[in-house]
């Protein structure tokens, strides 16, 4: 950014659920100082040349509004590509996007919202209706066997930093033996992470056996969570678009809790700060 300042990354395409991610993004950017970047992407120069005008229109009327930098970019492109790419060249902190749950943004199906998040270096907050609370003061983090769930803290602590989170650390029900290993120490590395930086935490396992996705957003929903924050596949097969993976049932969760969205990476200290 050309002043110094994070930016955050809106999606654009004048939609109601657009909106709600700019209201998020709102909430965000006043308590990180950052800047936000709406973008729309055309499919031609034509319709980019007709949607410019109604985007400087939408950009002043925000800043005006909401007191704080809103700027608007028009991309030709794919949202599968260019969307990712944008946040990327922008260096944006975070891409705040909307979508109506089992319906993506532009009217894609929930599966292929996955697509759009999918190997993305920047992380998603996919939300589906508006702020429902002023900070996010609980966040749910579902911890189980994989090596991956270890990247997430960083961004925890990163929130946590600004609006003083208390994160809910939520292990599944979890039986053989190789798995049950690798969930305590996934759990016991997250614990000292959170201690060495003095990140309130509270520790919740899952009573009983099930779906670990459709427990996590059960329990997200018990809690009054303003957010949970996921691992998502780093490289999807074809299957996980066409029937849904787990993490793609979370973002489209019934209770409308905004989710976000870590994809698997190794240069986090730079957007962060945190390593």
């Amino acid at each position: 950014m050309e002043n110094g300042k994070k930016t955050i990354l809106v999606p654009w395409d004048f939609t109601e659920v657009a909106e709600n991610a700019l209201l998020h993004a709102v909430r965000l950017v006043k308590a990180i100082n950052a800047t936000i970047t709406l973008v729309h992407i055309a499919n031609n120069q034509r319709d980019a040349e007709v949607v410019l005008p109604k985007m400087e229109e939408i950009t002043k009327d925000a800043s005006l509004k909401y007191n704080i930098e809103v700027r608007g970019i028009v991309k030709e492109g794919n949202i599968f590509s260019t969307i990712k790419e944008c946040a990327e060249e922008l260096e944006a902190t975070f891409v705040v996007m909307g979508t109506h749950g089992i319906k993506g943004m532009q009217k894609l199906t929930g599966s292929w919202a996955l697509k759009v998040i999918a190997n993305s270096s920047i992380p998603f907050i996919v939300v589906q209706g508006k702020p429902e609370h002023d900070a996010f003061a609980k966040m749910v983090l579902p911890i189980d066997f994989s090596q991956e769930n270890k990247e997430k803290l960083r961004w925890a602590v990163y929130i946590s930093s600004y609006f003083k989170t208390k994160m809910f650390l939520f292990i599944p029900h979890v039986v053989d033996e190789v798995l049950l290993r690798k969930t305590k120490a996934n759990l016991s590395f997250a614990r000292n992470y959170f201690d060495e930086r003095n990140v309130s935490y509270e520790i919740i396992a899952s009573q009983k056996k099930g779906k670990f996705s459709e427990q996590t957003i059960h329990f997200a929903t018990e809690i009054d969570a303003d957010m949970v924050m996921i691992m998502t596949t780093k490289q999807p097969r074809l299957t996980d678009y066409v029937f849904a993976a787990d993490e793609q049932q979370i973002i489209a969760n019934s209770s409308k809790i905004p989710v976000m969205c870590v994809n698997p990476r190794s240069d986090l200290k730079k957007h962060t700060g945190f390593h």
